[in-house]
């Protein structure tokens, strides 16, 4: 299966020696839905924007972030190709992305201005053809009926789906996550998470989301990678998670990040491997700082 994204020994400094990422390396396959988690500070954000081409390396550094074996940026410096590969990197953030007097439809035909001429863009001509493709994205995200109102009067999970149906337009194979239910109520979440879940299993999108809530990762994700102090600690199966290992990784947030089903889960965690075909059951790679 081929690489969809791929970080190499990234490390980013803020100020003098406030390490963000501390020389990461992660490797996550075409069609993959994977969780990123780790408590407030553990370098989640900072990964995922230096994904997205948004954020430079260290200058002094040997990182390289590749996405579909393109160069992102190299050695600290974002690549001339960057332009172009974002427009296959769908983003989305906690906070609502959407620009509250312009209507939904035009939020979300802004997704093809990656794809359109300076001109055109910066007057806002959007083809028929294009108005098409956004109200059949609106349709998919289930918002179509709110395509004329403004992005202020949506609720805060409607923006969020707005936020996915831009993406769709924008044509993105890849689509980063930045705890993109955080803000949202339960029943919202869920509809979210739902249709990522969606356009990874139908559409083969490539998923990388951070997630507050670990319980989103179980029941989302086959695949979790756990940050701490900005190290990868964890990558492996979201199933061989133990609540006493989150205690760790959360420390004093534990508590009220996981739901009750969680601790119900660490019943069955010993009989996961046993449980796999031989050939799935690969072994999650956990640093030594955490063991």
């Amino acid at each position: 299966m081929s690489e969809a994204i791929k970080v190499q020994q990234l490390s980013k400094t803020f100020g003098s020696d406030a390490k963000a990422l501390d020389d990461v390396s992660i490797s996550i396959s075409t069609g993959e839905m994977v969780a990123l988690i780790g408590a407030s500070g553990s370098g989640k954000s900072t990964l995922l924007r230096h994904i997205a081409g948004f954020v430079e390396a260290d200058r002094d550094s040997v990182s390289k972030i590749t996405i579909f074996d393109r160069i992102m940026q190299s050695q600290g410096k974002i690549t001339s190709e960057a332009r172009a590969i974002r427009v296959g990197v769908g983003v989305i953030f906690q906070q609502f992305n959407l620009v509250n007097r312009l209507k939904v439809l035009t939020n979300v035909l802004i997704g093809n201005l990656g794809n359109m001429s300076a001109f055109k863009g910066s007057l806002g001509l959007f083809s028929d053809e294009q108005k098409q493709a956004a109200m059949l994205a609106l349709t998919r995200v289930g918002i179509a009926a709110q395509a004329m109102q403004r992005g202020s009067t949506l609720s805060g999970g409607q923006q969020q789906r707005a936020a996915i149906a831009r993406t769709l337009v924008q044509g993105a194979k890849i689509l980063v996550a930045d705890e993109p239910i955080a803000s949202l109520d339960p029943s919202a979440a869920r509809k979210v998470m739902d249709i990522m879940t969606e356009l990874n299993q139908k559409d083969n999108m490539t998923i990388l989301v951070s997630l507050h809530q670990v319980e989103y990762a179980l029941n989302y994700c086959r695949r979790t990678i756990a940050l701490r102090a900005g190290k990868v600690v964890y990558d492996g199966p979201s199933e061989a998670l133990t609540p006493e290992f989150l205690n760790e990784l959360y420390g004093a947030e534990s508590e009220e990040l996981f739901l009750p089903s969680l601790q119900a889960k660490q019943k069955n965690i010993d009989n996961v491997w046993a449980g796999m075909p031989p050939d799935q059951a690969t072994e999650p790679t956990m640093n030594s700082n955490m063991q």
